[in-house]
């Protein structure tokens, strides 16, 4: 018995060592990006078990909170942090962009199963209070042969600090004039009409709820939800739908990446670029508390932008365009 207990015992004292080996990495952050980012952490720790990424998908707002306050290893936003915000970083954050997505204005409009064309002018005035109901001149006029009810527009907003917001309001205040001198863009901002929704899945649930609704949402979660969703009129005066290719016409026609990856690509000019489309960033301290965990990040974020990059496509992600993915890979050489 005696010689039974010592060998557990062994066991036991042989097993420690490996346990404690295992690293726990904490995120926070955008939900536009969570569908990807879960898969990535789930796969990244099938071939490293010694690493566990643990993610919370609370919005962009929290995620920049969260890496300037240092009470996550990393975060996540889908609006580049502000020169002020990153003033206030005790060490220097990298902006590494991840995926590109695009963001949609989903509807739920009684009787209309067909595809709504949006222009930038509806679009700014359905969210502006002054385009109330669905068979207004301006909605149908773009729409010809299609049948709308007289019906109020219910407006559904992001509720939380969002990245998701940042980009939609960064493409209005693009396109309006009026958008951009009174509400601005933002990744919270001061909705004049309608009512919110935490997170990407709190406005697709809503959309999906109310009749005669019409909210925005990443397109993976319209996707999901089966929610219609549809198209806008781009730069070059053309109609797209958000799609893998046309978000990655946004990116290839879009201005050149800065040396700070904080790019924004809304409106951009491609003929088939689809207009509300972005970067999404991981926020990461260049110098880690724990120069171990440093280590496992810029690991992970080098196989990330390499091996990680293909499994984008079948979340409704288009991958980086292989130059910045290149100049994503020098940037990482900087994380300790």
């Amino acid at each position: 018995m005696t010689q039974r207990i010592a060998v557990l015992l062994t066991g036991l004292l042989l097993a420690l060592p490996l346990s404690a080996q295992t690293t726990t990495l904490n995120g926070a952050g955008a939900t536009f990006p969570y569908p990807m980012y879960s898969k990535w952490f789930s796969e990244y720790n099938k071939l490293h078990s010694d690493v566990q990424i643990n993610y919370q998908s609370i919005g962009s707002g929290g995620g920049i909170r969260q890496v300037l306050n240092g009470t996550v290893d990393f975060g996540a936003s889908d609006g580049p942090m502000t020169d002020e915000q990153l003033k206030q970083a005790k060490t220097k954050i990298l902006h590494i962009p991840t995926v590109i997505g695009a963001v949609v204005p989903a509807y739920n409009v009684p009787g209309v199963s067909g595809e709504i064309k949006f222009t930038p002018e509806v679009l700014a005035g359905i969210f502006l209070g002054k385009i109330t109901k669905w068979n207004d001149p301006a909605i149908t006029g773009a729409n010809s042969g299609m049948k709308f009810p007289d019906q109020p527009i219910i407006v559904i907003y992001r509720s939380d600090g969002s990245g998701t917001t940042f980009i939609f309001t960064d493409y209005l205040a693009k396109v309006s004039k009026e958008w951009a001198g009174s509400v601005g863009k933002g990744s919270s901002v001061k909705w004049r009409i309608g009512m919110g929704g935490k997170g990407n899945e709190g406005v697709a649930g809503q959309v999906r709820q109310l009749q005669g609704s019409i909210g925005y949402v990443e397109l993976v979660y319209a996707a999901e939800n089966k929610i219609t969703y549809g198209s806008v009129k781009n730069a070059a005066g053309n109609f797209v739908k958000a799609s893998l290719e046309t978000v990655t016409e946004a990116a290839a026609s879009a201005p050149a990446m800065p040396a700070d990856f904080r790019a924004s690509i809304t409106n951009a000019p491609g003929k088939t670029a689809y207009p509300i489309s972005s970067f999404t960033w991981l926020l990461i301290p260049e110098q880690s508390k724990d120069s171990k965990k440093g280590k496992i990040i810029s690991d992970f974020l080098n196989w990330m932008v390499t091996d990680g990059q293909p499994m984008a496509t079948k979340l409704s992600y288009a991958p980086l365009p292989s130059n910045v993915a290149d100049k994503v890979k020098a940037a990482i050489k900087q994380v300790k």
